[in-house]
This record gives structure tokens, C-alpha cells and sequence, in this order.
């Protein structure tokens, strides 16, 4: 059950926003910016206590160096390590507006992993809430990390410009390759007929493609963002490479060579079936670059020999 609402809650965390994340700006009273959601949201000056709501902004404070703001978290943040050491505030199973109210935050940074709703309610608590939107591209991570750290007096410049260094590092040995091998990327194996795997409009697409592959549900002609996969829609376009996101779940290769009728895949014919951490690519913060690189360096070890 926890694995399945885990995956429910995990659509809407990937899923890229329908609108681009605003630019920081700054007026003569503090800091005012125009949130996810629409909403103009205003600060005295940067934040000095901050409650997240979610693992991407967790990371993102601390890669800024604002972690010594964070006073609370979501249960599910646990990277950094030193992030554990904060106290909770609820998650999957719901927050306890209790509990963030009585760490007197003068900032809540939520995302779209939360609902309109619990923004509604901790406002109408009289806490400053600023929801931030998934980026729809790398470019949009960029910016908001530029705005947590305007809504947190840091300075983004530095981290930024590391991301997009290897960024560019990656994209200069991908461009030159001719070959893009198909990917199957697997979220979810609760029913192993029918697997859970990610389409267009998600950020494992854009990074498997960005990455140098071709997504095998896309190349199967399928537009929903997480489809569930047969084997029948899946020889279609038969993939040269699986992806394991859900080896976090215990899935593994082993276990996707005894589906009947997978042992017929090019991909597990010739072994091409790996784990991988699914935290670096399903959650938009600074660690979707070192997603991308471990995306690179599966599908073209070549390239980075």
C-alpha cells in the first residue's frame, strides 16, 4: 500500500509544470515574487527560519548553503544526510499544520508535490507560503534555485554555474554520437505484466533524451506521462537498454528476466538491465545533473571512457 501511494504521489512530483517558474525580483520593501501558483508573494527581508515541504527544495536550500535556515521538513527528505537531523512535519500521509505553525517559519516553501489546498490552509494560518513550480526544462531548475536563494539571501551564481559546467560537459560528448539507444525506464513493478514506466512531459524523458537515448515508450507511439507497459506494447520498439527506478522497491534484473515472454527482449538478451537510484531524476533540484551524467555514462560508457 505505502509503495503504491508513494507512486500515486510520485505523478504528480515528476510531471513538468505547465508554467515556467517566475523570476526573482526584489521591490523597496523586501523581496516580492510571483509564486507557482500565481501568487504574489512578499518578504520583509530573506528568510531566516525555513519549513520545506518537499525533498526538491530540501536539496536545494541545503546546495545553496542555507541549510542552517531549515528548521522542518517533509518525512521524505532525507538527502543531505544532515537534512535527517531536522524535525518533521508530516508527508505522504499528510501534514500537521500543528506542528509547522509551532516552528515559527517566516517562510514555508512548498512544491508541487503539495496541494493548492495545503497552501490555503497554512496561509490562512498566517504563514508566508511561496509554492514553487517544477522546471519544465533545465534551464527553468536554474532559475528556481535563483529564486530560493533570493527568497533566502544566498547567492545562486556559484551552484548554478557548476550545474550548467557539467551540463555543457555532458552535451559535448553526446552531441557528437550518432547512435541513440532505446530506453525503458521502470517506476513502478506492483503488477510486473503491466509495469509502470514514464512518457513525455516527465523529467526522466527529458533527461534520457538529453542524455543521448530515446525513450522506448515514446518510439512505441505512447503520449501519456506514466503509462503502464505490456509486453505486447513493448515490442513495438524493443528496447536495447531497461532502467530499474524501482530497484529502490526490490525490483531487479533477475526478476524482469523471469517475466514470461521478457527473456525475448534485445535488452535482456544481451544483459542490458541495471538499477539505478530513481532519486536523482525524480526530483527536480540540483541532483537532476548528476542524473543526467549517470544517465550519460549508462547509455554511452563509451563516451566517457
Amino acid at each position: 500500500m505505502l509503495r503504491k501511494l508513494l507512486f500515486v504521489t510520485l505523478l504528480f512530483t515528476l510531471t513538468l509544470a505547465a508554467c515556467a517558474p517566475a523570476v526573482p525580483t526584489k521591490d523597496a520593501a523586501g523581496i516580492a515574487l510571483t509564486d507557482g501558483l500565481g501568487r504574489e508573494v512578499k518578504l520583509a527581508s530573506a528568510a531566516l527560519r525555513v519549513v520545506s515541504l518537499a525533498p526538491s527544495n530540501t536539496e536545494i536550500l541545503f546546495a545553496l548553503g542555507a541549510g542552517d535556515k531549515v528548521v522542518g521538513r517533509d518525512e521524505v527528505s532525507d538527502y543531505p544526510a544532515e537534512a535527517l537531523s531536522l524535525p518533521t512535519v508530516g508527508g505522504w500521509s499528510g501534514f500537521s499544520a500543528e506542528a509547522i505553525v509551532a516552528l515559527k517559519p517566516d517562510l514555508v516553501l512548498a512544491a508541487e508535490i503539495n496541494s493548492p489546498e495545503l497552501v490555503a490552509e497554512l496561509e490562512g494560518l498566517g504563514l508566508t507560503v511561496y509554492y514553487l513550480a517544477n522546471p519544465k526544462t533545465l534551464e527553468d531548475l536554474y532559475t528556481n534555485i535563483e529564486i530560493v536563494a533570493t527568497l533566502t539571501g544566498r547567492d545562486a551564481t556559484k551552484l548554478t554555474d557548476s550545474l550548467k559546467a557539467r551540463v555543457a560537459a555532458v552535451d559535448e560528448k553526446i552531441m557528437p554520437l550518432s547512435y541513440a539507444p532505446s530506453v525503458f525506464y521502470e517506476v513502478d513493478a506492483t503488477d510486473p505484466s503491466k509495469p509502470y514506466s514514464v512518457g513525455p512531459g516527465t523529467f526522466i524523458h527529458l533527461l534520457i533524451n538529453r542524455a543521448g537515448g530515446a525513450n522506448a515508450v515514446e518510439l512505441a507511439g505512447i503520449t501519456d506521462p506514466y503509462p503502464q507497459i505490456s509486453l505486447e506494447q513493448l515490442v513495438i520498439a524493443p528496447p536495447d537498454i531497461i532502467i530499474l527506478g524501482d530497484s529502490m522497491w526490490g525490483t531487479t534484473a533477475e526478476a524482469v528476466v523471469a517475466r514470461p515472454g521478457w527473456d525475448t527482449l534485445k535488452a535482456v538478451v544481451n544483459g542490458k538491465i541495471f538499477p539505478f537510484d530513481d532519486n536523482l531524476v525524480s526530483r527536480p533540484g540540483p541532483r537532476l545533473i548528476d542524473g543526467l551524467e549517470a544517465l550519460a555514462r549508462l547509455l554511452h560508457p563509451e563516451a566517457f571512457e
